[in-house]
């Protein structure tokens, strides 16, 4: 993926993330955009109140996963990485 395009689908995401960031501010939490790997999987990080919540992973799959993939469909999926070491990660293809 080359850096333009890659700017471009972030900025993509950020917009799709930005139309459930409401919901998850009125509880306490956010989510941040931390990348998208060459696979297409959207790596995030929950903060606030979502990093302990227990519904954390029902909201990624029923709510951030379902917001982007239905914008962006290209998306294959969406992967919390709190406390988890992050994947090398290549900017150019």
């Amino acid at each position: 993926m080359v850096f333009s395009d890659k700017t471009h689908l972030l900025a993509r995401i950020e917009e799709a993330l930005d139309s459930i960031r409401p919901h998850l501010l009125v509880d306490g939490g956010n989510v941040e955009l931390v990348d998208v790997t060459k696979e297409m999987i959207v790596l995030v990080r929950w903060m606030g109140m979502c990093e302990s919540c227990n519904m954390s992973t029902m909201t990624l799959r029923g709510g951030l996963m379902h917001t982007i993939q239905s914008k962006i469909p290209e998306i294959m999926g969406v992967e919390a990485v709190n406390g988890a070491e992050l994947p090398n990660l290549e900017l150019t293809n």
